[in-house]
């Protein structure tokens, strides 16, 4: 009978906070942009701004001071390419940066005046590359198609050169390129900006808009002297587990819809890649709207005024998608990096949204990274129940000293 008791009194208990956080949440109108607003409108615009993620035929100018046969080739191959076309030859980098301050080009290649005469000394040669970084794409074609034709050019030098030397064809093949190899890229083969991009920002976007409206609340309630989690007196401090558990379940309710919104809906309607199943996904959300709920629980209690939350979120989101491992390989972090990343949800998330969606991996190849939300769970969740115990003990005290 006691038990029973307790149970219904748990459950009320629970109900009040939650509706309680309900309320707060919905009468606060920073609060409601940062969580719909904001939520509904980053992944749109995300995908809007970079399209299809490839750009073809981007307009660049040369600068050739060499004039020569090697420097006119290249020049010609890297025209032929997808990804540039040279739109002016200049004489001179004056008139290149002109054009390029026109926004008439988006890059310039310059090829000094030594070029030819070095690689006819059998001397490395220097090409100079100039991107306009408004935007990565343009930066990432101006990169591809000089190392592409860079590549193909010194496989042409150093076959002249072996035939030079008195090699046969034969033996010049086997000594240039002694392994055929073929470069197949399964799930991403025309370089996409966006299918390698997108899914990463994503999972991120859930945690900082969490983490964002949570640490407002939290520092908006701090600037009017309340407590993000008062236990009722009557409770005696025993009420730890129901407040954040309470509190928990109030944006979990908001998050499974914005989670599936920006997990499913969104990729089906830019058409980004689906190749895993949509009941995996939806258990990788269930293991990461928790993960970010006691995260940013826990680390909102350092939050003291309500505009400290921008400064983090401007600073905190561009690491965390260099923790993903989306432009720049996980297994290449050095061990601090690697550790620094277990700290943010979004790196477990993205890996394992990535996996699953693009490469058609199930749950059991995504396994590390659930395992991974779910020891963050554990442990951000005791975190926050410690952050419960010691703003009441703080309170309790205050109240003494008054």
């Amino acid at each position: 009978m006691k038990r029973l008791k307790y149970i219904r009194q748990w459950l009320s208990d629970w109900n009040a906070i939650f509706i309680n956080e309900l309320r707060m949440i919905f009468s606060d109108s920073g609060v409601l942009i940062i969580f719909f607003l904001a939520g509904f409108v980053y992944p749109v615009l995300y995908n809007l701004i970079y399209g299809e993620g490839v750009l073809n035929g981007m307009p660049v100018a040369v600068v050739d001071r060499s004039g020569g046969t090697g420097s006119r080739r290249f020049i010609r191959e890297m025209d032929a390419t997808r990804e540039l076309d040279v739109a002016y030859r200049c004489t001179d980098m004056a008139e290149a940066e002109e054009l390029f301050m026109e926004r008439k080009v988006k890059g310039i290649v310059m090829f000094p005046e030594d070029y030819d005469d070095r690689l006819a000394a059998m001397e490395p040669a220097v090409i100079s590359t100039y991107a306009d970084m408004s935007s990565f794409l343009y930066y990432k074609n101006l990169t591809m198609a000089t190392g592409n034709v860079m590549i193909s050019e010194m496989h042409d030098i150093q076959e002249k050169r072996f035939s030079a030397a008195g090699y046969g064809d034969r033996q010049t093949d086997q000594a240039v390129k002694p392994i055929k190899t073929e470069a197949v890229i399964p799930y991403n083969g025309t370089f996409s900006y966006t299918l390698f991009f997108i899914p990463a920002v994503l999972m991120i976007i859930l945690q900082q808009t969490m983490f964002f409206g949570v640490s407002m609340l939290t520092g908006t309630m701090r600037e009017q002297n309340h407590s993000f989690a008062l236990i009722p007196d009557r409770l005696k401090g025993r009420g730890i587990n129901r407040t954040v558990l309470g509190r928990g379940t109030a944006y979990w309710l908001i998050y499974i819809i914005m989670g599936i919104y920006t997990a499913v809906l969104i990729p089906r309607l830019f058409h980004l890649p689906q190749n895993g199943n949509p009941g995996d996904i939806f258990i990788l959300l269930l293991a990461y709207i928790p993960a970010c709920i006691v995260f940013s629980f826990t680390f909102s209690t350092f939050i003291r005024r309500r505009e400290t939350a921008f400064v983090i979120f401007l600073f905190i989101t561009p690491i965390c998608l260099f923790l993903t491992g989306c432009s720049w390989p996980a297994s290449n972090f050095p061990l601090f990096w690697k550790l620094f990343s277990c700290i943010f949800p979004s790196t477990f998330a993205s890996r394992a949204f990535v996996n699953i969606s693009s490469a058609g991996a199930d749950l059991a190849m995504a396994g590390p990274q659930i395992r991974g939300l779910a020891a963050q769970t554990a442990v951000y969740y005791f975190l926050s129940c410690m952050a419960v115990y010691l703003e009441n003990r703080k309170l309790k005290n205050r109240k003494r000293n008054d």
